[in-house]
């Protein structure tokens, strides 16, 4: 698909983006993981920032899990969709995606310990 630059394909970007952006209020509305997801990362990124961490992994990380938590809803959808009934295969795609989430919040975690924890503590007790 080319672009051209023309008018039509920003109204199109724009397009794709409301679509984008109504997949996240989806989720935040039908998820009580995504909305602690995000929480988090609200109330971590500003602290990293105030000690000084380094933005890069935390900003990653946090982008990882947010991410994975929307691929894990989307996931979801589809299964239940094509396999109402309980079906082993659905049940391994479900907990997979499950796990992906999980792996990167562990890892998300790591990150906050190596890299914003030991700030914090430094910041906070002098």
């Amino acid at each position: 698909m080319k672009s051209g630059g023309s008018a039509l394909s920003v109204r199109r970007w724009w397009r794709s983006a409301r679509f984008a952006w109504q997949g996240v209020r989806d989720t935040w509305r039908a998820q009580a993981n995504f909305r602690i997801e995000v929480t988090c990362a609200a109330l971590v990124i500003p602290v990293a920032a105030w000690v000084g961490a380094p933005l890069a992994p935390v900003l990653l990380a946090c982008a990882l899990v947010l991410s994975l938590e929307l691929i894990n809803t989307a996931l979801e959808a589809v299964v239940d969709l094509a396999s109402p009934d309980i079906h082993p295969l659905a049940r391994v795609a479900k907990d997979a995606a499950a796990a992906s989430v999980l792996l990167a919040s562990l890892g998300a975690l790591g990150v906050g310990v190596v890299e914003v924890l030991p700030r914090l503590l430094q910041h906070l007790l002098g």
